[in-house]
């Protein structure tokens, strides 16, 4: 396992948001997080940054306990938090600027400016870049970090559906580029399905893992019109976050017994 969450817990002062939470991803595996508003999602995220302590548990990157703020972990946020006075070269070298390797930083950057398609917008300033172009500098930005997990904080929720739908593809392409481990939170149970080697379902309050599901690929690999064809796979996760998933169980059980 690249990274393994054991027994984690956590509470803000008016209220316990994760009881012993449990997750675990492997090497390169792009894992999702869903769950209804409020159920700690974001939370995680910033426990394993360093922003937040847990009250117990345990974090673990290849195998080795972690504690505090740390290089494994490059975070992106919802909004681009791009600066607007620097061009988007500047911006998205911030790690090489902090770290003193500013050169190398900007060497790699431009190298990668096509693949993130913003090629010939090197010396553009954030105002004159749309939505998704921004989101794509902010992107490259956490790509450039030397870290081997991406964390992603519904990086495409504040995108117009048709945008979002373009970086969801783009994400879809650039994964074995980047050739990282990612766990991605997001309210869009199309994007989770879309992306994710694995879907963990967060419910009940406190929070725990209630569900993981894993979205097939067929060998042509994953498209949109497959997506549209995973009816019932959304349908699983709607039930589960509405929390009727024990109901079935439940339901399941007695008709068994009657019969």
């Amino acid at each position: 396992m690249k990274l393994e969450i054991s027994g984690l817990s956590f509470s803000y002062s008016d209220r316990d948001v994760l009881d012993q939470l449990d997750i675990q991803v492997g090497e390169g595996e792009f894992v999702s997080i869903l769950g209804a508003s409020g159920c700690g999602k974001s939370t995680i995220l910033k426990l394993l940054t360093g922003v937040l302590t847990p009250a117990a548990g345990r974090i673990a990157v290849d195998g080795e306990e972690i504690h505090g703020m740390t290089g494994h972990f490059a975070y992106m946020p919802q909004n681009d938090l791009l600066f607007p006075w620097k061009t988007i070269l500047d911006n998205v070298c911030l790690y090489g600027r902090i770290h003193g390797t500013m050169d190398s930083a900007r060497k790699e950057a431009r190298e990668n400016m096509a693949a993130f398609g913003l090629a010939g917008y090197e010396d553009a300033y954030p105002s004159s870049l749309s939505g998704g172009m921004r989101q794509r500098a902010a992107f490259l930005r956490t790509a450039l970090c030397k870290s081997e997990i991406l964390l992603l904080d519904e990086p495409f929720g504040a995108l117009d559906v048709i945008t979002r739908g373009e970086m969801q593809d783009w994400l879809l392409s650039m994964r074995k580029k980047m050739n990282r481990t990612v766990v991605l939170v997001t309210h869009d149970m199309d994007e989770a399905i879309y992306l994710s080697d694995r879907i963990l379902i967060l419910g009940g309050r406190p929070s725990r893992v209630i569900c993981q599901l894993t979205p097939e690929t067929p060998a042509e690999g994953r498209s949109r019109d497959w997506l549209y064809g995973q009816g019932e796979l959304r349908r699983r996760i709607h039930r589960e976050i509405m929390g009727d998933g024990d109901a079935r169980e439940r339901e399941s059980s007695a008709g068994k017994e009657r019969s």
